[in-house]
């Protein structure tokens, strides 16, 4: 069975060609993201292969479906990007990789913490400049700080077990608590974002929780509040969280999602000229560190991405992949 692979990037086909030497799919890689404009270009193909920018919207579906597609897998957790009843409609089942990693966003959420607080980036630039003056760059201790985060799924599980283990007290929000997590308390979400010194989100995009960060949250929290994001990007307001970095309430972001990034990130745009003036907003903020879509970037969770994805389109394939699977959304 041929797979119409997009959004490649050179590691994508190193993983899955390794991997699929045990299901000898025949794959056809593009690196153009899907949507309207190449849709049609899918020919004799089961399945396709889509990452978190791709659209996956009814006109797209209805162009695959037409075309013979039967399953779409989407080599990533999210699925904000899929029109569902318009998949179910169409007969076309959707899978996806809802736990491939949940420790490397985690680590990575924990990573942009630690760079923005105690500013070893700025310090990696200075001393390699024989710059070994402190000044500018004082941080405070992550300890007996107070850490915000919404979404306690695998990853926000696992962000929770990392930041406890450096002593900070933890609040959670979440529609549907963890009794399980030990020593969190679960509070509602104007609560968390008046206490927490730090929020981290680990929430799925959702109509409910579009622009989930905005004017009015903002004015909830905490004078100086570090906001880090390495789930979706349209849980972030742009315009209100840079009128918020420039008003100082909040002291730092860290985002490693942006709700525009499907025209910037997995793109080398260095000779460039870059017409988001948000993005370009965002850059000139010393308070700001932001990584393009990275925190899933390792070998463990590309490996899990690749063996995930293609043992679902075979099990999809040969009709032995159960509805109620964690891994399947139509």
């Amino acid at each position: 069975m041929k797979i119409a692979f997009f959004s490649t990037q050179p590691y994508d086909r190193i993983f899955f060609d390794k991997y699929n030497k045990d299901y000898g799919f025949e794959i056809d890689y593009f690196e153009t993201h899907l949507g309207p404009h190449i849709a049609g270009i899918v020919k004799d193909a089961g399945a396709v292969c889509a990452f978190v920018n791709d659209k996956l919207s009814a006109p797209v579906l209805e162009t695959l479906a037409a075309n013979g597609v039967k399953w779409v897998a989407l080599r990533c957790a999210g699925f904000n990007n899929v029109d569902r009843e318009a998949a179910e409609r169409l007969g076309i089942r959707v899978c996806r990789v809802p736990a491939y990693s949940p420790e490397a966003v985690a680590e990575h959420a924990l990573a942009m913490i630690l760079t923005i607080n105690r500013k070893t980036h700025k310090a990696y630039n200075r001393v390699r400049e024989q710059n070994f003056s402190l000044n500018g760059l004082l941080g405070y201790n992550l300890s007996g700080k107070t850490v915000g985060v919404i979404g306690t799924g695998k990853i926000g599980r696992s962000f929770i077990k990392i930041v406890q283990g450096l002593g900070c007290n933890v609040l959670a929000f979440d529609l549907y608590p963890d009794e399980g997590l030990k020593d969190v308390s679960y509070v509602s979400l104007d609560e968390l974002l008046k206490h927490a010194d730090i929020i981290s989100l680990h929430c799925p995009l959702t109509e409910e929780n579009h622009y989930l960060i905005n004017r009015e949250t903002i004015d909830m929290m905490k004078t100086g509040v570090t906001i880090v994001n390495t789930s979706r990007g349209g849980l972030i307001n742009t315009a209100d969280i840079i009128e918020a970095l420039k008003n100082k309430k909040v002291g730092s972001l860290c985002i490693d999602v942006y709700e525009q990034e499907e025209k910037l990130f997995f793109r080398d745009l260095s000779a460039s000229i870059i017409e988001d003036d948000n993005i370009q907003r965002l850059m000139s903020f010393p308070n700001v560190l932001i990584t393009a879509h990275q925190a899933f970037f390792t070998e463990e969770a590309l490996s899990e991405i690749a063996q995930t994805t293609l043992d679902s389109i075979s099990r999809l394939s040969e009709g032995t992949m159960p509805d109620k699977s964690p891994v399947m959304l139509v």
